[in-house]
């Protein structure tokens, strides 16, 4: 299934810019700037003439592919490159021979889930920082917001609202970090033939590999990583770790807007059909719901790291879908987080009322906060400096 494409479920399980940036049409387009830049990076490098990358980059156009009829024909291979690459030497003529030139059809896709992970990133870390701008407005103004705390979801000791979206927002930051530093260090290039030896290029090797990343924006490796996948598994673990933040989030919301708790309430929400006096925290709800799904999905991503040899039979195909779906969902729970927060109802009073309810209850003294809020000032410093 393509994620960019309408569905029934899409409009809460798709939400944001994630999904159409991990499309199928995303997918041909990265692939497509693959094989122009290498091209490119050949010509530059006197393997092929000037004027056979410039044909082959010319040719390379989405609007000239069909993604369908490439997904149809990879049937017969194996992947989807081949048929591309097929119908991308057609289209050159006689520069045609020289696309593709000493590549394998995973250097191209490699590269391509690459571009496609690092554009979808692009939003899912907006939403993020999104998230954390809230955190930080929620705690600024409730630093003193009195409450009662909850352990083992039973009442005990008092804290503060302020603490609590202070311990959000520092989950929010680490989180984003992480996407942040993978994103930067770890989205590389793939390059290196059939084996992984470079062997059609000789001691000009490493050179098109590091025109390749230049040309492309990615990370330049120290080895072709065909069976080397601590790359995707990095990156699956970021995206894992930020869907599990997005989670935690959501579940705290879900749960102050109980009738009985009723401290926070969403502001737009209706209610359903059979309660329509109701404001059920429905934003909060589709996070969680889309967030639900990233810890199988890395899971699946770590069981497919065992890659046999040079090249594997099957592990690396088994990585294509949960990729893209792990970068769907823990998007689509990062944009339903930020639409949470951004209408946020918090209830003081109902909190006051609790949190005296509770003290008088267990005969318990309502004491004094100073170092909550402190917590709270060192969290949101940390947050502006960026730790």
């Amino acid at each position: 299934m393509n994620p960019s494409a309408s569905s029934l479920f899409d409009g809460v399980l798709a939400r944001g810019e994630v999904a159409a940036a991990v499309g199928d049409d995303a997918w041909l387009t990265a692939m497509l700037q693959v094989e122009a830049a290498l091209a490119q990076v050949q010509a530059f490098s006197g393997l092929i003439p000037q004027a056979h990358a410039d044909t082959i980059a010319g040719c390379a156009r989405p609007e000239r592919f069909a993604a369908a009829d490439l997904g149809a024909r990879a049937a017969a291979s194996g992947n989807p490159v081949v048929p591309l690459v097929e119908t991308l030497r057609a289209l050159a003529g006689d520069a045609g021979p020289s696309a593709h030139l000493g590549a394998t059809s995973q250097d191209i896709l490699d590269t391509a889930g690459m571009l496609v992970a690092s554009q979808a990133l692009r939003p899912l870390l907006g939403d993020l920082a999104g998230c954390a701008e809230q955190a930080a407005r929620l705690a600024r103004e409730h630093r003193d917001t009195r409450m009662i705390g909850r352990t083992l979801l039973r009442q005990a000791a008092p804290t503060t609202f302020g603490l609590k979206a202070a311990g959000w927002l520092g989950g929010l930051d680490a989180a984003r970090r992480r996407l942040e530093q993978v994103r930067r260090e770890r989205l590389a290039v793939q390059f290196g033939g059939t084996a992984g030896t470079l062997a059609p290029f000789g001691e000009d090797g490493p050179d098109v590999v590091e025109g390749l990343a230049t040309l492309l924006g990615l990370a330049e490796p120290v080895l072709p990583w065909h069976t080397e996948r601590t790359r995707v598994a990095d990156l699956a673990g970021a995206l894992g770790s930020a869907a599990g933040v997005v989670a935690k989030i959501a579940r705290d919301l879900i749960l102050l807007a109980q009738d009985e708790v009723d401290e926070a309430s969403d502001a737009t929400t209706g209610g359903s059909p059979a309660m329509p006096h109701t404001r059920g925290p429905v934003a909060a709800v589709c996070a969680l719901g889309s967030a639900a799904s990233a810890p199988g999905l890395v899971a699946s991503l770590l069981a497919a790291m065992a890659h046999e040899h040079e090249r594997a039979a099957g592990a690396w195909h088994a990585e294509w879908r949960p990729l893209r779906e792990l970068l769907v969902c823990t998007g689509s729970a990062a944009s339903w987080l930020r639409a949470a927060l951004e209408r946020l109802l918090v209830h003081p009073d109902v909190m006051r009322a609790n949190l005296a309810r509770a003290t008088a209850a267990s005969g318990a003294a309502d004491e004094s906060l100073d170092a909550a809020g402190v917590l709270v000032d060192r969290a949101l410093q940390a947050h502006a400096k960026g730790l």
